[in-house]
């Protein structure tokens, strides 16, 4: 209501949502349509389509787009058992409305379901006012792999190549990388074409992510759609030299695209770590407080995408998010020394941050060869 209000007072004609709570909010882009002013972002109905994990799976399903194996939504723990029976342990628990790895539970049998399945339900409702559950088949150490997609009101649509997002922490992204070190150019056009498909089934326009689940035989599997911006899309960027919020803003002026998708470059190498006010070495807890030194250096192929400035405070009520520091190299060894560069030479006091965590993953020997997966993390 207040950015309604102070959009309104300005004269703004059009808002963008930045990439956090308002950008995936389906009632807050029918408030601008009703106001007259420009959402820049999907219609609500794509964002609705998505929004629901239940219902996005069956729309992907009818679009021929590969999906993990799963149910429909689950009254309660007796019948999650008997589904988790009927294709086997270990499953996931997942809350239809969710995101951010909030309401989901791996379980590896009866036992334990009867108490995984309140505790999601009771997140899911506490998270996002909506406590259905559903199951999809878990699988083990699988890579996390999406498709950066645009498509204009036309309904022209094309793919931005993918990025490489296994290295997570409790579900959520740690650092990402373009292109995946996993993906060929053969199976980068299966992945592009099944995101296209995929925005295609619900009229997407503007940028979206479609993101994939990827095992060790290269099989890939529909794991949600993002009907936003994604906080690693500078990766994207620096590979295509395409600027994807410019992009943005064009779609939503009515603007058509213009490029073409063999026409899509894929230029060396990209990685972004995200910089949390947070301690590693105490499973990654957030760390709040005074931001008494801030000095990142000067790398060259680098680029810093920050909000806070020497002298800030750090507060515990917002996500610890510092900066997003991306590297660029021909290839992706240098990508890869240009960022620690960038790592260790930045200076920070007052507070912990996972600068030393990224540098730990990134001298690996399991990242340098590419072979990383959603549980890296506790390899390292």
């Amino acid at each position: 209501e207040t950015v309604m209000e102070v959009a309104k007072e300005t004269g703004a004609d059009a808002i963008h949502p930045g990439y956090g709570l308002l950008a995936e909010n389906p009632g807050f882009a029918k408030s601008c349509a009703q106001a007259g002013i420009t959402f820049i972002g999907p219609p609500p109905e794509a964002m609705e389509a998505m929004g629901l994990k239940v219902e996005a799976r069956r729309l992907m399903q009818e679009a021929g787009v590969p999906v993990v194996p799963g149910t429909e939504a689950l009254n309660d723990a007796e019948e999650a058992k008997k589904a988790a029976n009927d294709m086997g342990y270990p499953v996931m628990l997942k809350a239809s409305a969710g995101g951010g790895g909030i309401g989901m539970q791996v379980v590896s049998s009866d036992d334990e379901m009867e108490k995984a399945f309140k505790m999601c339900q009771t997140r899911a409702k506490a998270y996002f006012a909506n406590p259905t559950i559903y199951i999809e088949k878990f699988i083990e150490n699988p890579r996390h792999v999406e498709v950066q997609v645009l498509a204009d009101s036309s309904g022209k649509t094309v793919y931005l190549n993918e990025r490489e997002c296994s290295v997570q922490r409790r579900h959520q992204k740690v650092s990402e990388e373009a292109p995946s070190p996993a993906v060929d150019p053969g199976l980068r056009s299966k992945m592009g074409e099944a995101a296209v498909a995929a925005a295609k089934a619900i009229n997407y326009v503007n940028t979206g992510t479609v993101e994939f689940l990827m095992d060790a035989s290269k099989n890939f599997y529909f794991l949600e759609m993002n009907t936003r911006i994604q906080v690693e899309h500078p990766v994207t960027e620096m590979t295509t030299g395409e600027d994807l919020v410019q992009w943005q803003i064009r779609i939503a002026a009515g603007e058509p695209l213009t490029l073409e998708q063999e026409k899509i470059p894929l230029n060396g190498n990209s990685i972004e770590c995200r910089i949390y006010a947070e301690d590693p070495d105490k499973n990654f807890m957030p760390s709040p407080g005074p931001l008494n030194r801030w000095q990142v250096p000067q790398v060259e192929g680098t680029r810093i995408d920050s909000g806070v400035r020497e002298g800030d405070t750090v507060t515990p009520y917002y996500d610890p998010l510092l900066a997003k520091f991306v590297s660029w190299g021909e290839n992706r060894e240098q990508a890869i020394e240009r960022m620690l560069k960038l790592l260790r030479g930045t200076e920070v006091e007052g507070i912990k941050t996972n600068i030393p965590f990224h540098i730990k993953a990134l001298e690996s020997s399991l990242f340098r060869s590419g072979d990383i997966h959603t549980g890296f993390i506790n390899l390292i």
